[in-house]
């Protein structure tokens, strides 16, 4: 097992290394600049700006340059940010998408395995017909359509909570984002657990276990469920990567001052260096998450071996 996690870890390299490079040079084929203006700066000032951020180097040792300083963990200063740094921009940011990402997961997991499970025990009853058809609407309708309908009615219309921002941090404030951002999710976990937990449930093992007089609870949390996770888990790593740092559009609507809302602001300025910064980051949440659903796999199905 360790020597698996070992080999996991070096093969991350070279994969984090191909995303860097790839998002570098599109990033920077995009049209436009970070010091585009609508009203052009003088050459001479444009010049000495391009001089000092190293903009004025060749591509080629532009790129060297941000590897180096990447392997030194230094991302480099915001060119819009001015007073603030990268790695500051991200160590402020990231406790408000982590805080409303694992809400939004806790939820979109407990809500989308629970309404599976009881989706497939109930097979083409009202109550499956009732979770599907939830699970289609939340997968189909996208968060930025939702956000602004919850803050429409529920700020707007029925005045109960508030439509933005962080606040004292209080629930008040984050139920709304939190629910923009599980829905979706909660949708996909819905029916993923139900299709599994189907094919668990019709399984001969399954069958075996029932022969056998044990109670029927027993055979779907014990026996069912374990099987019926493998796909689930397989999902929980995007997932979880998605949402613990921080969905941009959610982020935007509702004005939380997240990895999300930056990424945003970053790409609609040219931000070199705070959009790499994020890529960075979802790359290595990615990263890790896989390698944990790898082991979660040889817990949940015995005929996994890492040896």
């Amino acid at each position: 097992m360790f020597r698996f996690i070992l080999i996991r870890l070096a093969s991350a390299i070279p994969t984090l290394f191909a995303v860097i490079t790839v998002s570098f040079f599109l990033i920077r084929f995009a049209p436009g600049g970070p010091f585009n203006m609508e009203r052009p700066l003088p050459p001479q000032i444009m010049e000495n700006i391009n001089r000092v951020y190293h903009l004025d180097d060749p591509l080629w040792r532009q790129y060297l340059t941000y590897i180096q300083n990447i392997v030194r963990g230094d991302f480099g200063p915001s060119y819009v940010y001015r007073d603030f740094s990268i790695a500051q921009l991200m160590m402020q940011s990231l406790p408000y998408s982590l805080e409303l990402g694992s809400w939004a997961l806790l939820i979109a997991v407990v809500g989308g395995v629970g309404l599976g499970v009881v989706a497939a025990l109930h097979q083409n009853s009202v109550i499956d017909v009732v979770v599907m058809g939830f699970g289609n609407i939340g997968i189909t309708i996208p968060n930025f359509v939702v956000g602004p309908i919850l803050a429409l009615v529920f700020s707007v219309f029925l005045r109960w909570l508030p439509g933005g921002g962080w606040g004292d941090g209080s629930p008040r404030f984050l139920l709304l984002p939190i629910i923009a951002l599980a829905l979706p999710e909660l949708a996909v976990f819905a029916r993923l657990t139900r299709g599994s937990m189907l094919e668990a449930l019709h399984a001969d093992h399954i069958r075996t276990v029932r022969a056998y007089g044990l109670p029927p609870h027993v055979v779907v949390v014990v026996h069912a469920m374990r099987a019926a996770m493998l796909p689930v888990v397989t999902y929980l790593a995007p997932a979880t990567a998605q949402l613990l740092t921080g969905s941009a559009v959610v982020e935007s609507i509702f004005g939380i001052p997240g990895v999300g809302r930056y990424f945003v602001q970053g790409a609609l300025n040219r931000d070199y260096t705070l959009v790499m910064a994020t890529v960075v980051l979802v790359s290595l949440f990615i990263i890790v998450f896989n390698l944990i659903v790898d082991l979660v796999y040889a817990l949940l199905d015995p005929r996994v071996r890492y040896d």
